[in-house]
């Protein structure tokens, strides 16, 4: 039983996103949660006053280096690190693992633990499963961490499955050793970038017994778009009734994309050690307050900011302190920092709890990278007819990684808004359709491939096809089968606009969208490949258009365009593709478009992680089709049926109950199941 009370409040409609209070030794904590790091003992530039005057609820310590100085038997002499260092809110203490890993030429890791010279004295210690918990213990922290083997999450999978079998063990060690103690303790999730381990961690350490459970091994080497992917891939095998802790990230907009992926505490240095270097998140967007243009300045440092640092100076004198290296500035800075974190917090937690984190998330995800759009550091260049950004109901809008996409200003939703556009097409529909293996003319295979691009937007999904066509024409130009693509599109304002801004958007750096838009269909110089587009209702061509082998189903969601995913749409689809064996590829995993798919007779599986899904959805119109697919997907199960059985909204809305029950009974006995119940 978890010795923390853990009550999950929300879960955000259309996110992972959660809200939830779990009670410690030393009080309750709410999520999302973000803790200062007091590695020793103290928030670098600030005190115990301060940190409770900017909204710090939980800090987090670091056993390694409490261990070097000042000690266990300090700790035991007072009673704790909460009387030693006068803070009465919670503490978590981590392991010494992270700080293991940063002195790899100083340390060796064998099974007993980690053996490393101390940089107090110059002795050699080891610092294994059970002396870190016995040090935790005389630390008296709320939350323990057991000790894990962390390495770069770059590792390739040999080195990365023999750490977390190590970290494994010791887990288990590290729960022997907590014995009867009431403090906390987390298990953390290892496996580096491999999916297979990831998973297997996971399931591993959930049935352990543990507190909660923490996603170790990130922030350490891999990019910001594999962070995001195994930061959601991994909350998705966790159970929802513990909490969720990403250790060592990171900046604001990494906090809200993590939120979004199901994660409830952070730990990170960035508040304070930015503000050291006068740099500050603002509502105004990151600020580096060092810079002459604020020299002058009068204004408070954020307007829109309550904090002791906002209310009392202005910007002129705490660029006189960051100018001449006071360490005044760097601790009134950090309160500001800190307060800006906190209250990042708070905002997605009351969000969540009014079941508006989407919309919240779609605002935050572009004022969380913004810099100091009044005082730029380099002036804008102005063209005599400046472009503009917008068009009709979509604008263009840059991400944190540097790419851009269209949003429709109206929904907020942003077609492709964490992957690179490219990437997403190429990964989720090009590479899961295994198109390039398709478009090989074989004995039984000469025929036409025909897709449909339901959802043209910005081209991505069309011209990552039109792309896969070329590099497999190049590499057998007299082997391929002729590949017909058939786009379909109410509003073309989002090509426009790609087409107007084509350094932002590499994937239309082509003559083939300004073709399709121009005269509604291209063809390749081979002759091998023509692109048509259908403009208007998708609905109304259906029945007329040439039979699909592969669909990629990439509308906006069913919250915006509603009409596109219902089980009467995919019934049209299903029995014009009647002919064919077809395939659906779409980035919806939601069980209300896959109970709508598998009524509509098709069969469904578990489609790829992409973005900040862990899968997608794959279906198909005949069994046969799944079972001979060059990637073998893994059809829904009994499994996923009692999920669906457990499920609060399980049934289009309006049946009766008769019908629920006529409802259900397909469901159950549709032959995707009934071979495996």
């Amino acid at each position: 039983m978890s010795r923390l009370n853990f009550t999950l409040e929300k879960e955000a409609t259309g996110s992972k996103a959660r809200a939830a209070t779990y009670q410690t030794l030393h009080g309750p904590v709410q999520t999302p949660i973000f803790m200062p790091v007091g590695t020793q003992a103290t928030v670098k530039s600030q005190t115990a006053e301060t940190l409770r005057e900017t909204g710090a609820n939980v800090l987090l310590a670091n056993t390694y280096h409490l261990l070097l100085r000042p000690g266990p038997e300090v700790f035991k002499k007072f009673g704790g690190i909460h009387r030693f260092m006068k803070w009465d809110r919670p503490v978590l203490t981590d392991s010494g693992g992270f700080q293991i890993f940063s002195l790899p030429s100083e340390r060796a890791m064998t099974e007993d633990g980690a053996h490393f010279q101390s940089y107090v004295d110059g002795k050699t210690l080891l610092l294994s499963p059970e002396s870190s918990i016995e040090t935790q213990k005389a630390i008296g922290s709320d939350i323990m961490m057991v000790l894990d083997q962390c390495i770069p999450s770059t590792a390739a999978y040999a080195q990365a499955e023999a750490a977390m079998a190590l970290t494994h063990r010791w887990a288990v060690r590290s729960l022997q050793a907590r014995g009867d103690s009431p403090q906390a303790l987390f298990g953390i999730v290892q496996g580096a970038c491999h999916h297979k381990l990831r998973q297997q961690s996971a399931e591993f350490l959930r049935t352990l017994g543990f507190d909660g459970l923490a996603i170790g091994g990130l922030a350490v080497g891999e990019t910001h778009a594999e962070r995001y992917e195994f930061t959601g891939f991994v909350t998705d095998h966790l159970p929802n009734d513990l909490p969720r802790y990403l250790m060592g990230v990171g900046t604001p907009i990494d906090l809200l994309e993590a939120v979004h992926r199901g994660v409830d505490m952070f730990d990170c240095i960035i508040p304070t050690q930015l503000a050291q270097r006068g740099a500050v998140f603002t509502s105004h967007g990151k600020l580096q307050i060092n810079r002459s243009v604020y020299k002058f300045s009068e204004e408070p440092l954020d307007a829109a900011c309550d904090c002791h640092t906002c209310k009392t100076h202005a910007r002129g004198y705490l660029h006189h302190l960051a100018k001449t290296g006071e360490y005044l500035g760097w601790h009134l800075l950090g309160i500001h920092n800190l307060a800006f974190y906190h209250r990042l917090m708070r905002d997605m937690r009351a969000s969540i709890l009014r079941d508006e984190f989407v919309p919240f998330y779609e605002r935050m995800r572009i004022e969380l990278v913004r810099s100091d759009e009044a005082n730029p550091s380099q002036p804008t260049k102005r063209t005599r007819f400046p472009r503009s950004q917008t068009l009709g109901d979509y604008d263009i809008v840059t991400g944190p990684q540097g790419f851009s996409s269209i949003r429709q200003i109206s929904s907020g939703e942003v077609m492709h808004s964490v992957s690179r556009p490219s990437d997403e097409a190429q990964k989720l529909y090009v590479d899961q359709s295994c198109l390039a293996q398709r478009l090989l003319r074989t004995d039984t295979q000469t025929d036409e491939l025909v897709i449909w691009d339901v959802g043209l937007g910005a081209a991505s999904n069309a011209m990552a096809a039109v792309a896969c066509f070329e590099e497999t024409l190049a590499a057998r130009p007299e082997g391929l089968r002729p590949l017909r693509i058939v786009s379909f599109e109410i509003d073309l304002d989002p090509l426009r606009l790609a087409l107007r801004e084509p350094g932002k958007f590499p994937h239309i750096r082509h003559a083939a969208p300004h073709e399709v838009l121009k005269h509604n269909h291209w063809t390749h110089a081979s002759g091998l490949l023509r692109w048509e587009l259908h403009k208007g209702d998708f609905l109304k061509y259906i029945e007329t258009s040439h039979v699909p082998d592969l669909i990629f189903f990439d509308p906006f969601s069913a919250k915006t365009d509603t009409g596109l995913w219902n089980a009467g749409v995919f019934t049209r689809i299903a029995a014009h593709c009647a002919p064919k064996s077809a395939e659906l590829y779409t980035y919806s995993a939601a069980t209300a478009v896959r109970v709508a798919l598998l009524t509509s007779g098709f069969f469904v599986a578990e489609g790829v992680g992409t973005g900040p899904k862990s899968a997608t959805t794959a279906a198909f119109t005949r069994e046969t089709g799944a079972r001979a697919h060059p990637r073998t997907p893994r059809l829904l199960d009994a499994e996923w049926l009692a999920r669906w059985h457990r499920s609060s909204s399980k049934f289009p809305t309006g049946l009766t109950d008769d019908e629920k029950v006529l409802f259900a009974q397909r469901i159950e006995g549709h032959p995707q199941f009934a071979k495996r119940v």
